[in-house]
């Protein structure tokens, strides 16, 4: 959710009874401290920033975030390890992404405080395992709570992954359509037009494969890998393409990273109004399933 989900989208999910995450992606420290103190302006509810551990600007990032006291981290790309110490004495839960049962168990043994499993059908950078068979398989290996993310959409997502072991879920897609959402209005219109098949995954050759919606970029990067041109050339296609689409509104030759519940996005609305049918959704289902049971 880099150039995605900044201070404005966090607060209005924290200030709406959800985790707001600040998506900090390769952004310099001074970027991030100025979002964390956007978010305590606007709520003084809990949030969080999301860390890649491969931006070159991590240890600074890492910095301000133990210095700013700021609940919860979530991390991606990489074993957040060698930071734990430090933030768990600043008093920050720990919650990094896992796309395996093996990196699960991994970092638990570092100290985590818990595990975001995701799916192959997140948008983004995605692993080769579904959310439906990972979720329960991190479950099942692990003592400490798991998220599950990937593919999730509304209430039906959410009691899915309740019913899989998660104790929680993590969304991204859905709320790129947020009326807080600050990304350009060509971006929503193309999510909210996306059909079932309209998300490719790209740059497997690379190592870091990435969930986006079909475009001439995209198209690009299936050129590159048919002729399995070198990593280094995919990676210099990708260079500020993601930027390109979120801020510029650039749907041809920008990186659209969405997931694949982008087809079932048909309107932007509050962040609030989201939440609201997730929950209350997920709550009407399960009342349901509780009662069928009851009567067999």
């Amino acid at each position: 959710m880099a150039w995605v989900s900044d201070a404005q989208l966090a607060a209005a999910v924290s200030e709406a009874g959800g985790l707001g995450i600040i998506g900090s992606g390769a952004a310099p420290a001074d970027w991030v401290k100025e979002q964390i103190r956007i978010v305590r302006q606007l709520t003084d509810r809990p949030f969080g920033v999301n860390v890649m551990l491969l931006s070159p600007n991590v240890d600074e990032v890492m910095r301000v975030i133990i210095a700013e006291k700021v609940p919860v981290i979530t991390t991606g790309a990489g074993n957040p390890g060698k930071y734990v110490p430090a933030l768990k004495e600043a008093g920050t839960k720990v919650i990094p992404v896992v796309s395996s049962v093996a990196l699960a168990k991994r970092l638990v043994r570092t100290g985590v405080d818990a595990l975001i499993a995701e799916g192959m059908e997140s948008g983004g950078h995605v692993g080769e395992l579904t959310t439906m068979a990972l979720v329960p398989q991190v479950a099942e290996a692990v003592d400490i709570p798991v998220i599950a993310a990937g593919g999730i959409y509304d209430g039906r997502g959410l009691a899915a992954a309740l019913c899989l072991g998660a104790a929680g879920v993590q969304m991204g897609t859905r709320f790129m359509c947020a009326t807080e959402c600050t990304i350009h209005p060509r971006i929503k219109e193309m999510i909210i037009k996306a059909k079932d098949r309209d998300t490719v995954v790209t740059g497997r050759l690379t190592g870091h494969p990435v969930r986006v919606l079909r475009n001439k970029l995209a198209r690009q990067f299936e050129e590159l890998e048919e002729r399995c041109a070198p990593p280094e050339e995919m990676e210099k296609l990708g260079v500020g393409r993601l930027r390109a689409a979120m801020q510029d509104g650039d749907t041809e030759y920008g990186s659209v990273m969405a997931g694949q519940v982008s087809a079932l996005v048909r309107r932007v609305q509050p962040a609030r109004e989201i939440i609201l049918d997730v929950v209350q959704g997920a709550a009407e289902i399960l009342r349901a399933a509780g009662r069928r049971v009851s009567a067999s």
